[in-house]
């Protein structure tokens, strides 16, 4: 877990989040903090740990999804010498290691139902029995879990125990994903920007361009802060004319003309008398002899370009007026007048 990252941004859906995290910080209760990837789960687990009473105990970090099945018990709750193959001296778990402190639990959602078992004990108890142990050790442990799936849906399907789940779920924080955080994306590529032109060794930072700064507004952000930054620091780094505003940015770094094809299943040959599947048609060429009626044609031309844009900047309105170089009333002005909807 990184230790020199701070929280950046202004929306309140995002302030709200970390207020809500700075209050549930001094209580000694268990939270779970819920998010898509990359939205900063870690982040406001620190908060939790360093506002806490225990700041200055252990932050013990365990990611559940790392670690195969067989080994997420021995990790998390310690074993003896000889409890199992390859254990050949006695070892503390992750519960022991954070004794007195804070473990944060990252993907608490791939834990097997056996591990739930046991860590359920721990929250109700306070005790950790190691593999191959006799007797079990007190510890003193504030969880703070996270996860990306919908637990309560995991615990009505029966991949979660719903009785660990309401020892958990004292306070629950949701963060917002990126596309909710109303004006953050600027402001984030903004940071991310300096901080790369600095380590450019750039004389200033530059910016973006009007057109790249509403791509990044249009843009879905699937992978949330940690893509933003990627692709912010992508194109510093990518850029040749730091006196100029940057003006080209790549989403997808795998995207290559020269990108290896997926292999295909080998077809079986087809029945004699099927026919081959057909090629698809290529879009018609403009017929301009064809143009009987100049409005209409004009109006279906920007009604198509209009729908174009829509769909690129993901019906995002206002980024999509700014891409084609209209006002968002003009925008909204043109899709009314062709029936478009807001997607």
């Amino acid at each position: 877990m990184e230790k020199n990252t701070q929280f950046v941004g202004q929306s309140l859906a995002f302030l709200d989040a970390v207020e809500q995290a700075g209050r549930a910080a001094e209580l000694n209760r268990p939270v779970l903090v819920i998010g898509e990837r990359g939205t900063g789960k870690e982040l406001i687990a620190e908060r939790l740990h360093h506002l806490s009473p225990r700041w200055g105990e252990p932050l013990i970090v365990m990611n559940c999804a790392a670690l195969p099945e067989t080994l997420i018990e021995a990790e998390l709750f310690g074993h003896e010498q000889g409890a199992f193959t390859g254990a050949t001296k006695a070892r503390p778990g992750r519960f022991e290691d954070a004794d007195g402190g804070t473990l944060f639990l990252d993907e608490l959602g791939t834990l097997s139902m056996a591990a739930q078992e046991r860590l359920l004990r721990v929250v109700e108890y306070g005790e950790v029995t190691r593999i191959g142990a006799s007797r079990a050790v007190q510890v003193d442990v504030r969880i703070v879990a996270a996860t990306n799936e919908d637990l309560p849906a995991a615990a009505e399907a029966g991949r979660f125990r719903p009785d660990l789940l309401d020892r958990l779920s004292f306070e629950v924080i949701t963060l917002p994903p990126l596309r909710a955080r109303e004006g953050d994306i600027t402001v984030l590529a903004d940071h991310f920007g300096r901080r790369m032109a600095a380590e450019r060794d750039w004389p200033q930072w530059p910016g973006f361009t009007a057109a790249c700064a509403a791509e990044l507004e249009g843009y879905g952000w699937p992978g949330n802060v940690r893509e933003l930054r990627n692709v912010v620091e992508r194109a510093v780094y990518r850029w040749d004319e730091p006196g100029r505003p940057i003006s080209r940015i790549t989403f997808d770094p795998f995207a290559s003309p020269w990108k290896p094809k997926p292999m295909m299943p080998r077809a079986s040959a087809a029945p004699a008398g099927d026919a081959p599947a057909p090629a698809a048609v290529a879009a018609p060429a403009i017929a301009f002899e064809d143009i009987s009626d100049l409005r209409a044609a004009v109006d279906g031309h920007e009604a198509a370009i209009i729908r174009a844009a829509l769909d690129r900047f993901r019906y995002n309105q206002r980024a999509t007026a700014k891409g084609l170089g209209l006002t968002y009333d003009q925008l909204r002005h043109c899709m009314k007048k062709h029936g478009l909807s807001a997607g």
